[in-house]
């Protein structure tokens, strides 16, 4: 098979499980480059209000009806749409788009001023025209899910008076005004809080990552990842993990991680012995895990900053710890399934070694490890962000292999623009939902009602939570995903006395997993396409080596020093929290890490040797314990799994003995 074919076999994949890679590729030459003028022209723009900030809702309508307008260039309108071409409607679309921007600036003072919040009939006209062009940009990107969604809560202020409504959802009568105005006169509803996130921190890490990628990035995680774990034992499942982990915390796109690496770690996978489904969900798997995985958590974070008000180095470092646990589970299923099928790594002579690696493309590390030591200075995210896009050209100008020309800057600027409108779009119609919410106190009746169903129990009403946000993140992007879950969910844990960051975190872990769990898990399907496995299998594989992921969540609500935050000293809405006892956060993360590759081991059915099923049964139990976050669960635990695991040495001792 060709590499050519490769490439397009890969696409063809893409296309299927992600509406974001379905673009037009313009024959027209002149049409192109005004597109990749236009694009050029929204980084840029980006860029320039970093430093020279507009006025939120003058930069927040720019940064979505410019971005709606290239949407219109750059999707057609269906899969079957003629792609080599802008069709005539397509155009005025676009024209549209950048009328309800215009009109915004130019009544922006009387809007601010002179109105008090009373929407004229042109107003109203503007107000209707933007809910819908957004509604079908995000059609065309994401698909029917959301804007279905959104249009259902759009719906609800006309009808909530009426007599039919349940008591509970009865509110005061809505006219146009009073509806329209607060979804585009305002900032609560399209140009809310998650698009003021989109336009001043997401953008500029989406083009951060772009950057990266340009240099070469991708290729350094890929050989870096070999050299480290390709000779291990079934090290190409390692070399997956690590590498794709690395690269889905910059992009945060699952789906197009999962076909972008598993094109060359799947087959490698399957060539030393792993079945197609299990390559296809270690793919998965740690595909959607790097949104999880700091520094970047694929951009998610940003809006969880923004949204809870608490600083994004609180979240990355809350994250860290759960992040870790996860991927130490992919990671030790990997290893256990590669020593009960006796599956052997690559040669190290057809590896790329660690020193030759650092030494072509190492110095593309620096960026990040400024990024990092930025944001632990507390620079503000939108400066920091910025800084490390100007440093990753010039520190890829060190050797030639890595060194961007000005053309590649060029690209780097339309791949980014191109790669923001998917989260651009999220944003502003999730805005839809939050203004809607805002508007009606709809978020007040959906907390009363989670609570009436969890019956006043914590535990069920983050039973309930979990489903939720699953539910949702199986048909829309981890953002709006996360921004819907903890509009609706989150309050209702703060009933419970859940801290703020511990509670948008337990709906973010959960919406993100969505994308591994069947019966609509996109990314083990993608997995499945590139592997030639069954799709449903690969989703249920996906799901058992995430199993850490699906745990932790509940852990760190009941326990909160999981997070590196001190229960001790905490309040409920706090925005910075306490550090615990350096030696609680050591135990917790000792036993959390020997309870993780234990329940790997009971999973997998192998510790040296195959485990019978009762000793998987009491090895998972005593893995649980230590995952647990209390000293007498950790004690049980401890006696448990080195009980399980020292009986299984003998035993392996005892057969090699009678071997020889």
């Amino acid at each position: 098979m060709s590499k050519e074919l490769d490439t397009k076999q890969s696409q063809e994949i893409l296309e299927k499980f992600d509406r974001e890679s379905v673009v037009r590729t313009l024959s027209n030459n002149k049409i192109a480059l005004f597109v990749t003028a236009l694009a050029i022209f929204y980084s840029i723009f980006h860029l320039y209000n970093t430093y020279y900030p507009m006025p939120e809702l003058k930069q927040r309508a720019i940064h979505v009806g410019l971005g709606v307008a290239l949407i219109f260039l750059i999707y057609p309108a269906g899969k079957s749409s003629n792609r080599s071409k802008i069709s005539w409607y397509d155009w005025i679309l676009f024209l549209l788009a950048l009328a309800s921007t215009g009109y915004l600036l130019a009544e922006y003072q009387e809007i601010m001023t002179t109105r008090g919040g009373v929407p004229t009939t042109l107003d109203i006209i503007f107000a209707i025209l933007t809910v819908v062009l957004v509604l079908e940009g995000a059609r065309r990107i994401t698909g029917w899910i959301l804007p279905i969604l959104s249009l259902i809560f759009l719906a609800y202020p006309f009808v909530s008076h009426l007599d039919f409504m349940p008591d509970k959802l009865l509110t005061r009568p809505y006219d146009m005004g009073d509806i329209f105005g607060a979804l585009y006169l305002k900032t609560d509803g399209i140009f809310s809080s998650a698009i003021g996130a989109s336009v001043t921190f997401i953008f500029l890490f989406i083009l951060f990552g772009s950057f990266l990628a340009k240099s070469g990035m991708g290729q350094l995680f890929n050989d870096l990842a070999l050299a480290l774990a390709g000779h291990k034992q079934g090290g190409p499942a390692k070399v997956a993990v690590i590498s794709s982990g690395f690269m889905g915390s910059i992009n945060g796109a699952a789906v197009a991680n999962v076909v972008g690496t598993g094109a060359f770690t799947i087959p490698l996978m399957k060539r030393i012995g792993y079945r197609a489904e299990f390559a296809g969900a270690v793919e998965a798997s740690a595909s959607v895990g790097g949104q999880i995985l700091p520094p970047i958590m694929g951009a998610s974070a940003f809006i969880m900053a923004e949204t809870t008000g608490v600083s994004y180095g609180t979240i990355a470092l809350a994250a860290l710890l759960p992040a870790l646990l996860y991927y130490l589970g992919v990671i030790a299923q990997v290893h256990f399934r590669a020593g009960k099928r006796d599956l052997k790594g690559v040669s190290k002579d057809q590896l790329p070694q660690i020193k030759e690696v650092l030494k072509a493309r190492g110095h593309l590390l620096l960026p990040i490890v400024a990024l990092v030591y930025f944001l632990y200075i507390s620079m503000p995210i939108g400066y920091a962000a910025f800084y490390t896009i100007v440093l990753t050209v010039l520190v890829s100008l060190i050797r030639k292999e890595t060194r961007m020309s000005f053309k590649d800057v060029l690209e780097a600027l339309e791949a980014g623009a191109k790669g923001s409108l998917s989260t651009m779009i999220a944003c502003a119609v999730v805005g839809i939902v939050i203004g809607v919410v805002n508007l009606t106190s709809f978020g007040s009746v959906m907390t009363s009602s989670i609570m009436d169903l969890g019956q006043g129990s914590l535990f069920l009403t983050l039973f309930f939570t979990m489903i939720a946000s699953m539910i949702l993140g199986m048909g829309l992007p981890s953002i709006p995903c996360y921004i819907i879950t903890a509009t609706m969910a989150a309050p209702v844990l703060a009933e419970f006395g859940v801290p703020v960051l511990v509670a948008h975190m337990f709906v973010f872990y959960f919406g993100i997993f969505a994308n591994i769990t069947p019966p609509v898990a996109l990314a083990a399907f993608a997995g499945a396409g590139i592997a030639g496995g069954d799709p449903m299998k690969t989703g249920f594989q996906s799901l058992k080596l995430a199993i850490a992921g699906f745990i932790v969540p509940y852990l760190f609500v009941y326990n909160p020093t999981m997070l590196m935050i001190d229960p001790a000293g905490l309040a409920m809405n706090a925005k910075e929290f306490p550090m615990p006892p350096i030696l609680d956060i050591v135990m917790v993360t000792f036993t959390s890490f020997v309870g993780v590759i234990a329940l790997s081991a009971a999973v997998e059915g192998y510790f040296r040797i195959n485990l019978n099923a009762i000793m998987r049964l009491i090895l998972g139990c005593g893995a649980l314990m230590m995952i647990i976050p209390e000293p007498i669960t950790d004690i049980i635990g401890i006696v448990i799994v080195l009980a399980i695991l020292g009986s299984q040495m003998l035993f392996q001792r005892k057969q090699n003995s009678i071997e020889v």
